[in-house]
């Protein structure tokens, strides 16, 4: 009986695709559009299989280091950002670079070089591994890396050390704000962004999450594993109280959880597609009757312009022959 009742889904606003993705995405599809196939990105462009599986698909070849790019291949940077090790691996080698760093992580790259031309000994809040942690340590002398308050309290480092911190763009807020409390508590005189240097669409999910979660039973998060972004949505959900789970798409979805269950939030990553909301949509629908509510918390209107190797066809040389 519990089960033909209807399913009410509150779809989150904002959701999925951020400025900075929707920018990397379209640098590369705007390059395959004038300079045909194969096009090389080192790193996945951005943390989604079904956006980089498409890509292959068109004739993208994804690599893990610019020395598997062949002689004049066109190479684009992903949206995480890299360190000078890479891009100056990319100009001994003079291949034709198209950088999609997101406009808000070269702001943090920007940020510790500052800090580092001024004398100040860099901390990084972020994850170790994640390609936009390397990209940001790659680009000062020294970093010290903090996930936790525990690496806080094992730093070591001279008092009278001046010390700056920057943050991963696509952390907790909350986290990150607790963390930054801990450094200044340890190290008083320590410079740095406030936490709303945080990327912006990284906040306004976590927001619109932090609000759906007080309306509904069970929390549905589109996105993929290695996506920093789209598993603090995930853990808010369970902060809050309610079973939440992280899928790669509809199909990952199991109809028991939905038993007693009468209200669904849904809300994507910032580097998940709409397409990949609808299915799910989809897929609910086959199980139960269901009623789609929007449920927007902040609007969003950010656009961050191509680069202009997009936009000029500086390199004319290379341009798909027309015909």
């Amino acid at each position: 009986m519990h089960a033909t009742l209807p399913l009410t889904v509150y779809l989150a606003a904002p959701r999925g695709f951020c400025a900075g993705v929707d920018r990397a995405i379209e640098i590369v599809e705007k390059a395959l559009e004038l300079y045909g196939a194969p096009i090389y990105v080192r790193h996945e462009i951005v943390h989604n299989r079904w956006v980089v599986e498409d890509l292959r698909a068109k004739g993208v070849v994804f690599v893990k280091e610019v020395d598997e790019i062949p002689a004049g291949g066109i190479t684009i940077f992903s949206a995480h950002g890299i360190s000078e090790r890479v891009e100056n691996a990319a100009k001994l080698r003079d291949l034709p670079v198209i950088d999609a760093t997101c406009p808000l992580v070269t702001k943090v790259h920007n940020q510790a070089q500052r800090y580092e031309r001024e004398g100040y000994e860099i901390i990084l809040i972020g994850h170790a591994g994640h390609p936009e942690v390397e990209g940001t340590s790659g680009r000062v002398k020294k970093v010290h890396l903090i996930e936790t308050e525990a690496d806080i309290a094992q730093l070591n480092i001279a008092p009278e050390t001046k010390l700056a911190y920057v943050t991963q763009t696509t952390l907790s807020v909350d986290d990150t704000r607790a963390l930054i409390d801990a450094l200044k508590a340890k190290f008083p005189a320590i410079e740095g962004p406030d936490t709303k240097d945080i990327c912006y669409a990284t906040q306004n999910r976590q927001q619109a999450v932090k609000e759906l979660a007080k309306h509904v039973e069970l929390l549905l998060v589109v996105g993929s594993k290695n996506s920093s972004n789209s598993n603090r949505l995930r853990d808010l959900g369970e902060e809050y109280g309610i079973p939440a789970y992280l899928i790669d798409d509809a199909e990952a979805i199991k109809p028991q959880w939905l038993d007693g269950v009468n209200t669904v939030g849904l809300t994507a990553g910032a580097s998940a597609p709409e397409l990949l909301v609808n299915r799910v949509i989809a897929l609910l629908e086959t199980l139960r009757i269901v009623e789609v509510r929007p449920f927007e918390v902040v609007k969003e209107d950010v656009y961050f312009n191509l680069p202009r190797e997009v936009r000029s066809k500086p390199f004319a040389h290379l341009l798909k022959a027309s015909g």
